[in-house]
């Protein structure tokens, strides 16, 4: 996997610029603070729900025979791009437990709702598995 860095500009803050990779292409649907094995929405903050969603992908692309670090792209959904920002140290915190120091691109986009409404942001990612 190959991180771009376009001549002149400056390191991205948390992310890549780009991302150039070959192998197998692994879509993983959006991912909320869902706790797969009791089925309930993680309760409490938007730290926390992010923490759970970042788990559910690695979960997801596990069972593709991938890690975190095939991540080529995240899009991050929040409903509170205020909430997102205030628990930044408590949302790095559970990246790095669940992704590690691994900054693909990403996407960040603040939206009305969520289909389940408590759920508070939805995470989707593309990896590359190389061959």
């Amino acid at each position: 996997m190959d991180f771009l860095q376009p001549e002149n500009w400056p390191r991205a803050p948390g992310f890549s610029w780009g991302v150039a990779a070959r192998g197998r292409q692994v879509f993983v649907a959006g991912q909320i603070g869902r706790d797969h094995a009791s089925g309930t929405l993680i309760k409490g903050d938007f730290a926390a729900q992010s923490s759970q969603a970042l788990a559910n992908l690695a979960t997801v692309l596990a069972s593709a025979g991938g890690t975190p670090e095939h991540i080529a792209h995240m899009t991050w959904y929040v409903t509170d791009i205020a909430a997102y920002k205030a628990a930044g140290r408590e949302i790095g915190a559970g990246y790095k437990t669940h992704i590690g120091r691994h900054f693909p691109s990403m996407t960040m986009l603040q939206i009305g709702a969520l289909l389940d409404p408590d759920a508070l942001v939805e995470i989707e990612c593309i990896a590359v598995i190389p061959d």
